[in-house]
């Protein structure tokens, strides 16, 4: 942007307007009264009131002079008074909360339109506007209208319309002219969906139009016709929880005590034009129903209602959102064109992508979403396309979204103890068959950090905490040598029904996983495999304890009855026989890293095994006697590797 342009003048002028109209009001409000001078006023009654393209149209009759100064005789309107179309932005309509036959004061610089070929001149730049009301008018008013709240008409015009397209559908007139709406929400019987009240209201394909025409407070009496293509959640602010059954809209209730994790479903959709929408709607009790909703949803077309703008985001403030958009465009069938034709030629793929997309939320209170389960899925739908790991450790772009089958091997926790343990980082080493089969150059395990951000169900984390496992990652995040799952990735432990194999090699591994072994390409926060000669042990981390051998409690105390015994308060019994454990770290010789020291902290198998022979008399170990011995291989975690000094530190694990 040019500093002092246009569009820098514009927003100061934008800007000081606003504050024009803040004051004024604000003014008025403190004063209780209208201001005294009248030089200019235009004093109006209010006939008629109806919406169009967001701007409340009133049709209202002139009034000479201001109804404080008639009698109630004379303030009923003559015919013979000038009919008027006033405009009034949604924020002072919302403002002036105006009614028929409501009386309006309008303070300069309101203006005058005269339309060639039109006789009702219009009233327009009405910001600074007040109502005034008779009290009789007021109590008749009451007495009319009572607490219920009043019908407003709205003109929903499209751009065909507008610009008085050829091929216009006859039923875009008709939905125009019906379309009537309440501004108090409404309870409806949802359990048959034929007479259901979104059924019967007018349905629209375009997410823009509606939001042009909606405005960002939100729409009730039109649906958009959307198509799920992901499902997915995330960390939900503010809890909402939802009762949903079959086929039936969900409806939502505020959540009182809502236990965590608190997350919130979300589903990113595409209409008809190709743009596309995330929206947010209730928070779920159990993160284990994603799965079941990204089976029962996703590829299924479904009509939104009652939504409201939550934001609109851009590309560069939206990054991990419209890297998600990017994998799903361009369309895999042509999209409508707005302002076009609708016909088979006039509709493509060849569009640029999306640069912006709306958030959308659902209403307190409303129904909001209807999902055909039973309908097939549309063409529109991509579903994933799941690539192997070799492939993807190939891609040269960068924030490229990515779908893979691999066997989770190992997790490891972040250990960063100024981060709480909820928002840790944690890392999964993975492989597949692409990579277990292929020769030296390309790793046999990766690492997939999956952040706080990425929602785990329950499932997932209990699947991963009890062992190697199965796991199908959706739509993950690729770029500089790492796969990462961030917000709206998905793990699953079945792989969707709807997914394209882009010729991956998706068959399962049937012999035992390989690791790469240590050597100069290795990295810390890697695995691999092991051997060499032990040339020292680190006696000042070396250390045994017994255990209990029924339960392996560690922290026996001494029985009280008998002090040579040890007792087990978590069995409540005496341990006759107690396991000893130990802790042991080893300083190896390795021929792959022949210029480094390499200290490996031993498992508990490994140890026994070291030492099986090693054992002086009195139960104690000489150093001198597994100094020598050959290790491996060893399936290790490298937790650091240091150049000053030389020193590459592991841990054995188990895969």
């Amino acid at each position: 942007l040019c500093r002092g342009g246009l569009a820098e003048r514009l927003c100061r002028l934008q800007n000081r307007e606003r504050s024009a109209i803040s004051f004024w009001r604000h003014q008025c409000i403190s004063d209780d009264k209208i201001p005294s001078d009248k030089s200019g006023v235009l004093i109006v009654k209010i006939l008629e009131i109806f919406e169009e393209c967001t701007i409340q149209v009133a049709i209202c009759q002139q009034l000479e002079q201001s109804p404080a100064t008639l009698s109630p005789e004379d303030a009923v309107v003559n015919a013979e008074e000038p009919i008027l179309k006033v405009l009034f932005t949604r924020e002072t309509a919302a403002h002036l909360k105006s009614r028929p036959q409501d009386v309006i004061h309008i303070y300069p610089p309101w203006q005058k339109l005269l339309l060639q070929n039109a006789d009702v001149p219009v009233i327009m730049n009405t910001y600074f506007s007040q109502k005034v009301l008779l009290s009789e008018h007021s109590e008749a008013r009451e007495k009319t209208y009572g607490p219920t709240k009043m019908l407003i008409r709205k003109n929903i015009i499209s751009l065909a319309q507008t610009f008085r397209l050829d091929d216009l559908d006859e039923k875009l007139h008709q939905e125009s002219s019906d379309n009537q709406v309440a501004w108090a929400p409404q309870t409806h019987n949802s359990s048959d969906s034929k007479q259901h009240p979104l059924a019967l209201s007018a349905v629209n394909d375009s997410l823009l139009e509606m939001v042009e025409s909606q405005g960002a407070v939100g729409w009730r009496e039109v649906q958009v016709r959307v198509v799920i293509q992901r499902v997915y959640c995330l960390p939900a602010r503010e809890g909402c929880r939802s009762h949903t059954q079959g086929n039936k809209p969900l409806c939502t209730t505020p959540v009182t005590n809502s236990d965590p994790p608190n997350v919130r479903l979300c589903l990113l959709v595409q209409d008809a034009y190709g743009m596309f929408s995330e929206v947010q709607l209730q928070s779920l009790s159990s993160t284990d129903d994603m799965e079941q909703y990204c089976r029962r949803w996703e590829g299924k077309s479904c009509c939104l209602a009652g939504m409201k703008i939550l934001q609109r985001t851009t590309r560069g403030r939206a990054l991990g959102l419209f890297s998600l958009i990017d994998s799903l465009w361009p369309p895999v069938v042509p999209v409508k064109v707005p302002g076009q034709s609708q016909d088979s030629e006039m509709m493509t793929t060849d569009l640029p992508p999306p640069s912006f997309c709306y958030i959308l939320t659902v209403q307190s209170g409303e129904i909001h979403v209807e999902v055909d389960e039973e309908e097939q899925i549309s063409n529109l739908y991509q579903p994933p396309a799941v690539h192997g790991l070799k492939e993807i450790l190939g891609i040269d772009g960068c924030n490229e979204r990515c779908s893979f089958w691999a066997q989770v091997l190992y997790q490891r926790l972040q250990t960063k103890h100024s981060v709480p343990t909820d928002q840790r980082e944690m890392l999964l080493f993975v492989t597949d068959s692409s990579l277990q089969n292929v020769a030296h150059g390309i790793p046999k395990v990766v690492a997939v950090s999956v952040t706080a951000s990425c929602v785990l169900s329950m499932e997932i984390v209990e699947a991963l905490s009890a062992g190697s496992q199965l796991v199908f990652f959706k739509d993950a995040l690729w770029g500089n040598g790492r796969i990462i799952c961030v917000e709206r990735t998905v793990l699953l432990l079945q792989k969707p029904l709807l997914c394209s194999a882009a010729g991956a090699d998706l068959s399962e591994l049937t012999g035992p996983v390989r690791l790469d072994e240590l050597d100069s390409t290795t990295q810390a926060s890697s695995v691999c495999a092991l051997r060499g000669t032990v040339v020292g042990v680190n006696e000042s981390t070396a250390f045994s304890w017994p255990t209990c051998n029924r339960c392996g409690n560690g922290k026996l105390e001494v029985c009280p009855q008998d002090r040579e015994l040890l007792y087990c308060n978590q069995c409540s019994e005496v341990v006759t026989t107690p396991v000893l454990k130990m802790q042991l770290e080893v300083f190896l010789s390795c021929p792959s890293r022949s210029q480094s020291t390499v200290k490996v902290k031993l498992l508990q198998r490994t140890i026994s095994s070291l030492l099986m022979s090693s054992a002086s008399e009195d139960g104690t170990y000489e150093v001198q006697s597994v100094l020598g011995k050959e290790v491996g291989l060893l399936n290790c975690y490298v937790h650091s590797i240091t150049s000053h000094p030389n020193c590459v530190a592991l841990e054995e694990i188990v895969l």
